[in-house]
């Protein structure tokens, strides 16, 4: 649970922005559980007011902060604390100081600059030119290149990365460019680089629709994955998304988790990469109770990409309700009962008591009854439910529990035997 740059800022977040964040999450959000802060998408990258993708040309330039061993650090226009080499370690203390975890985007790979300049890999006598693999790029980023994991050095290079970035204390590594396609090598290298390095560091994967058939091999490898492409505030994408939740969920497990990607909620596209101008979310108020309420009956991270400097009364009541983040949190089971073309239905138990947690969602352009068989959820006795976004216990009921939901919106509920 945490905060994404991405979505307000793109390629452009600036060190004071990064801490006007942590301040907020650290004063509204980290009581209810919320705790990473994490610096996506080229931070290496000068230029503050940068948006979209943004590239070099032929002759390397801009040049990117790169340090001896072809190691990229953080632009010092837009983090004046990484200034003398010191990278990230001054914003991650700050992140700390605040009781929060720091984390940082990465792209797959070595620099194009790197490869250029030859340069060496630290603790080896092989250089960049090396290992660097120009056949394996990036479709939609032109900064680097894949590294040949069979090729003596490359593994000693992703190992020194690590290493950096344990040094400056990262709690959290999102690669990018690595699990569509689905570079397996490159992803082991990677986690193998995590376990030697001293430090317990989450290992995300970007971006989606990861492979559903390496399945087996990113849940030994990878703690989460997207499993879409990126994720905005359109109502098609979010009806989209029940189809990946329901084929991903099988896969979850106490440690590694599907990441239906960030939650757009907020004030988004300051300078972002997405189409148009800076906005409020364009979800509707039911809508992001169905976004919220999937992700937490997924169990899919929650990374919130709108400037919590902005957030209002509304969307801190939508990001801070314990027993609906408690689904998220701590539920098991969780599993898709059915959808049709109007309606889904996904069920979770409860650890510790025979309780279910119900999630009801209407899909449709019309208000309507949703209805669910109380014996598809294993309850044969007569039964009270809480709804968990209103915190109201309905009148006992039996055999079929029924709400009228409105539509795009969603209830929760926990279900329990009298």
């Amino acid at each position: 649970m945490g905060w994404n740059s991405f979505s307000c800022y793109g390629a452009s977040v600036t060190e004071q922005e990064v801490k006007a964040n942590a301040d907020m999450m650290a004063a509204h959000l980290r009581e209810y559980g919320w705790q990473y802060i994490v610096v996506d998408f080229c931070w290496f990258y000068p230029h503050s007011g940068a948006m979209g993708t943004p590239s070099q040309n032929s002759e390397y330039h801009p040049p990117l902060t790169m340090d001896e061993f072809g190691r990229l650090l953080p632009a010092v226009d837009k983090f004046p604390s990484a200034a003398g080499g010191n990278g990230f370690k001054s914003l991650a203390d700050y992140v700390h100081g605040k009781g929060l975890r720091f984390g940082i985007h990465v792209m797959r790979g070595i620099p194009r600059q790197a490869y250029a300049r030859n340069t060496p890999i630290l603790g080896t006598n092989r250089t960049a030119g090396e290992i660097g693999n120009p056949a394996s790029i990036c479709s939609w980023l032109d900064l680097m290149y894949g590294v040949d994991c069979t090729r003596e050095g490359a593994q000693q290079y992703y190992t020194s990365l690590v290493d950096l970035y344990a040094a400056w204390g990262v709690d959290y590594l999102k690669v990018d460019d690595i699990s569509m396609p689905y570079r397996a090598l490159e992803i082991e290298a990677v986690r193998q680089a995590i376990v030697q390095c001293g430090r317990e560091i989450v290992l995300s994967l970007s971006p989606g629709p990861t492979p559903p058939e390496q399945a087996g091999h990113v849940v030994r490898y990878a703690n989460l994955w997207r499993i879409s492409a990126d994720f905005w505030d359109y109502w098609d994408a979010l009806k989209r998304q029940f189809e990946q939740c329901n084929i991903w969920s099988r896969h979850q497990t106490r440690e590694h988790w599907p990441d239906a990607d960030l939650l757009p909620i907020g004030r988004l596209n300051r300078r972002g990469p997405n189409q148009g101008l800076e906005r409020e979310s364009n979800f509707t108020e039911p809508e992001k109770r169905t976004l919220l309420t999937l992700w937490c009956i997924f169990r899919s991270p929650l990374m919130v990409g709108g400037d919590l400097t902005c957030l209002t009364t509304e969307n801190k009541r939508l990001l801070t309700n314990k027993e609906v983040l408690e689904v998220n949190q701590n539920s098991l089971n969780n599993r898709q009962l059915f959808r049709t073309e109007r309606h889904v239905a996904w069920s979770a138990n409860a650890p510790g008591s025979k309780d279910v947690y119900l999630a009801l969602f209407n899909i449709g352009e019309s208000e309507d009854q949703i209805a669910v068989k109380l014996d598809e959820l294993g309850l044969r006795e007569e039964c009270r439910a809480k709804d968990l976004w209103e915190g109201k216990e309905t009148d006992p009921f039996s055999g079929i529990f029924t709400q009228r939901i409105v539509p795009h919106g969603a209830g929760l509920y926990r279900l329990h035997m009298n």
